[in-house]
């Protein structure tokens, strides 16, 4: 929208405003500027060009400046003291780096599958008839809502919360039915975002998945499987890396998170060879050229 009201023809401009927008919000949204630099950094480095950095580093620092101006420093997830002790403590780290590379790439695979449109009579119906296709998704999410007990609703950050204190054990159905949950609502054309939702669909298959390592320390696991899931949808280890720690204000597992993360990424990398959010940003941009275009004001002759 910027770059429209900006006026600037170069596609290399438009794809920098548009992750640059994307990476201030997440600084603002999470209160986590340093994650948000390196998401610009890391998606610098996939697709964009590197003139535009300059563009998106000032805008994740003003918005992360102004977040913490409008409600204060703050941790999204709180503290955490859990640690990650070398032995056999790290076999967390393979296993939720294998597993959540493989959620997490199949996610990205079908949303890049979807945001080029729906196979067969489904892409149809959704083409030809898009607000009965949104309504259709609008009723499927009740009923996962309904049959979840409401936990599926909104962006998980209450859940999420809940799992990484330990305050509450979810079953492996809830992480299930976010994951199924998130794919629809941006199926409908009406996403209720990608970020939190991954950050909630991880930390509910790490609490799952701590169940099953008797060894280690199940708040750590939970952060583990929060990074591999959230690493292997974006294919950014580093900013998944440091977002979680952000967000959980605890530096000490930061190894276990690097190589968890870079794990999950080099599975998810397997799965989905293209970074989701350069494909979405290119379905974006492709959007925007394809839109008609406002008819010519008419000049009125100065005499």
């Amino acid at each position: 929208m910027r770059g429209r009201w900006l006026n600037l023809s170069t596609i290399s401009m438009r794809r920098g405003l548009i992750l640059a927008g994307g990476a201030s919000g997440v600084s603002a949204a999470f209160n986590t500027p340093l994650a948000g630099i390196v998401f610009a950094i890391e998606e610098l480095s996939h697709s964009f060009e590197q003139r535009t950095s300059g563009t998106m580093l000032t805008g994740v620092i003003l918005s992360g400046v102004t977040a913490i101006a409008l409600v204060g420093n703050y941790s999204y997830f709180g503290h955490t003291d859990v640690v990650v002790p070398i032995g056999i403590s790290w076999i967390a780290v393979p296993t939720c780096g294998i597993l959540g590379g493989i959620g997490g790439g199949v996610f990205s695979a079908i949303l890049i599958r979807a945001t080029r449109g729906l196979p067969g009579g489904l892409g149809r119906f959704a083409k030809g008839r898009p607000v009965a296709f949104a309504a259709v998704c609008g009723l499927l999410l009740a009923i996962l809502g309904i049959a979840s007990g409401g936990i599926t609703y909104g962006t998980g950050y209450y859940q999420a919360h809940e799992i990484i204190d330990g305050r509450t054990h979810y079953p492996a159905s809830f992480f299930i039915l976010k994951f199924i949950a998130t794919i629809i609502s941006y199926c409908s054309g009406i996403p209720g975002g990608l970020f939190a939702p991954s950050l909630a669909i991880g930390a509910g298959f790490g609490g799952w998945v701590a169940q099953f390592l008797p060894h280690t320390t199940p708040g750590a696991v939970v952060l583990l499987g929060t990074v591999a899931y959230f690493s292997a949808v974006v294919q950014s280890p580093l900013t998944a890396s440091v977002i979680v720690m952000e967000m959980c204000d605890n530096q000490q597992v930061t190894l276990a998170l690097l190589a968890t993360s870079f794990l999950a990424y080099g599975v998810s990398r397997m799965i989905c060879s293209q970074p989701l959010y350069a494909a979405l940003a290119e379905a974006f941009l492709d959007g925007m050229a394809s839109a008609p275009k406002p008819p010519p004001v008419a000049k009125t002759a100065v005499k």
